[in-house]
């Protein structure tokens, strides 16, 4: 048995088997997700979802699904399974035998003599999907038949039945061209031996995302099968079914098959489901790359991307392609900000801790590399436009005190990474001196004078310590103000503090980062990362759930975060050395256990803040992959 498996019993029971999905990317941006059993719940869920830029800088889901028909002796069983008003129809998901990740999403289906396997993979650099069918046992004449399920639409819409619709298509090796809307790329479906495709082109109506009603969005939709493509299949065969926006050779299908196996890294054990996971999140796409922040349905973003591509790429010794993310952001670098999201004319600017989450980064690639020549090379002009911005002050109200702190916020944004913003407002204003935000003002201005020594950032550093203190230590307390306006400071027991004692460089003194830790410790760690509020703390919500409105409440008032175990680990490492080992690995280990949860084989962006933890938001998210990546990294180099 592999380590990711789920059996019969737990893939016919639908509450069980509809909460996993899988995520499945590659190089150029396109995506495949479903559930394990391919039943659609999330409009994000689709076979192939890729670009289309000549229409807008959103993913656009193709292929939404594809149901499966076996025919013996003229009886014909529907392998497919889609959620409707009432009812779920056909229910193909009674047939399934098996579910496994090794190394690509394999079922495998039982319809009496028959066995019938299914695999799925993705053309590294193309924008195609392969599902491999073999038949694997089969007492008389078999054939499958393919109904295509069509969407056309971006992956934050849903399609609706319409008289715009293109119904004709167009002959092409062993398949068919397929454009419902002239602004599409056209999608080329192929098989890898003759067929025969038999037009009943029609809509489907009223199909359900659970997951969306859920969420408190639009759940249904309309989607557009042009008819079937049917064949004949013996007993030991493979056929392979292609969809893709560029025609396919079907010649080559079983080989290009091969070869997509062959790159992909075993997913045996949970460091390599990591690893996998990590090489998902990187976008490579006409020159640039990015890191997308999340799956399904996030984008790139600035803080994520920095706090993100130190894990994701060099403890696995790929410096060439942290590289490439850097002067991909570097390029997009707007005075002293870095988009929070977006890119050239669409970019929003509103994020007053990226450019310093840059600082973080290019020191984590000298900490593994020892490079620090490339850094300075390549981006210390950069880092000297970042701090003298910040420090003449530039948009959002961001500027320094006469303190040497930096203060940034105006009425109804929100600049550091709490920045849920509902029909309210910003739910986590934090309008003022941020600690976070200058433990890492504090941190960059330490790396930049140390790469050039210059001297009025040292005196500056030395100004900075001292007002950091001054500003946000309480002896009596024990820990740091969440942030400072003014007179007022707040004294909310959240995560943001942990990162004066995790950089590489901190204005605390040990007794003070020790006495953070354990405040951190006692009050907002849990098996699946910091609480972003502590639970007696009046406005803490323990569970994310709701629509947006309350989910957004929810989002940094407790909700529980992954990526900040990274720094409280880190934090945690330079005080007790070898001694916390054992602590540090039950904390990675606690994960172990997430593989088969949610999204499968990977971790999610977010868990509730009250036991047992169930995993929110996107399914696979690059910053909690990324340093518990790093977090190994660390454990090893004790």
């Amino acid at each position: 048995m592999s380590y990711i498996h789920f059996d019969k019993t737990q893939l016919i029971n639908l509450n069980y088997s509809l909460d996993r999905e899988i995520i499945r990317t590659n190089r150029g941006g396109c995506y495949t997700s479903t559930t394990i059993i391919g039943c659609n719940t999330r409009k994000y869920h689709g076979l192939l979802v890729a670009p289309q830029p000549q229409i807008d800088e959103q993913l656009h889901v193709m292929l939404s699904t594809v149901h499966e028909t076996v025919i013996q002796r003229g009886a014909s069983f529907n392998l497919g399974i889609t959620k409707y008003p009432g009812n779920y129809s056909p229910r193909g998901h009674k047939y399934l035998e098996d579910f496994d990740s090794e190394p690509i999403p394999k079922l495998t289906y039982r319809v009496g003599g028959v066995l019938l396997q299914k695999e799925l993979i993705l053309d590294t650099n193309r924008d195609r999907l392969m599902i491999r069918y073999t038949l694997l046992e089969a007492h008389s004449p078999t054939k499958i038949r393919i109904s295509p399920f069509l969407a056309f639409r971006g992956y934050h819409n849903l399609s609706k039945a319409n008289d715009r619709v293109n119904r004709e298509f167009e002959k092409i090796p062993n398949g068919g061209k397929f454009q419902l809307y002239q602004e599409y790329n056209p999608l080329y479906l192929q098989l890898s031996k003759k067929n025969k495709f038999t037009a009943t082109p029609d809509w489907y109506h009223n199909i359900e995302y659970i997951m969306e009603r859920e969420r408190g969005y639009e759940y249904q939709e309309d989607l557009f099968v042009p008819g079937f493509f049917e064949f004949d299949i013996e007993k030991g065969e493979s056929v392979i079914f292609s969809a893709g926006l560029v025609e396919a050779d079907p010649s080559t299908r079983q080989k290009a098959f091969e070869k997509e196996i062959a790159r992909r890294i075993p997913r045996n054990n949970f460091e390599n489901c990591l690893k996998n996971s990590a090489g998902q999140f990187i976008q490579k796409r006409d020159g640039k790359t990015h890191v997308i922040a999340g799956y399904p349905w996030f984008g790139w973003w600035g803080r994520d991307t920095f706090v993100a591509t130190p894990g994701l790429t060099l403890p696995q010794g790929n410096k060439e392609t942290f590289l490439e993310i850097m002067d991909t952001m570097v390029a997009d670098l707007h005075g002293p900000l870095f988009p929070n999201v977006g890119s050239g004319v669409m970019r929003n600017l509103a994020s007053m801790d990226a450019p310093l989450w840059f600082f973080w980064s290019l020191q984590q690639y000298i900490a593994f590399t020892s490079d620090t020549n490339t850094i300075k090379k390549k981006y210390l002009g950069k880092m000297k436009g970042i701090i003298e911005g910040y420090m003449k002050g530039t948009d959002y109200n961001i500027h320094m005190l006469d303190s040497g702190l930096l203060y940034g916020g105006e009425e109804g944004i929100a600049l550091t990474w709490m920045d849920a913003v509902n029909s309210d407002g910003p739910v986590t204003p934090r309008i003022g001196c941020p600690v976070e935000i200058n433990a890492l003002w504090y941190n960059a201005l330490c790396f930049y004078a140390e790469l050039t020594d210059d001297e009025e950032i040292k005196a500056l550093t030395q100004k900075v310590k001292t007002s950091f203190v001054e500003f946000f230590w309480d002896e009596e307390k024990g820990y740091l103000a969440d942030y400072v306006d003014g007179f007022y400071k707040d004294w909310a027991i959240r995560p943001n503090m942990i990162f004066a004692t995790s950089l590489p460089y901190s204005p605390l003194e040990e007794y003070q980062m020790e006495s953070i830790l354990e405040k951190v410790k006692s009050k907002l760690l849990t098996s699946r990362g910091l609480r972003s509020l502590a639970p007696d703390d009046p406005g803490y919500k323990g569970y994310y759930q709701g629509n947006q409105y309350f989910r957004d409440i929810a989002y940094h008032n407790g909700t529980v975060w992954v990526w900040l175990l990274g720094h409280f680990v880190e934090g945690y490492l330079k005080l007790h050395g070898k001694s916390g080992k054992h602590f540090v690995n039950k904390i990675i280990k606690e994960f172990d256990g997430v593989m088969t949860q949610y999204g499968v084989g990977t971790v999610a962006e977010i868990y509730d803040g009250d036991a047992p933890h169930r995993p929110k938001g996107a399914i696979s998210q690059a910053w909690s992959i990324g340093e518990l990546l790093r977090m190994m990294h660390l454990i090893n180099k004790v």
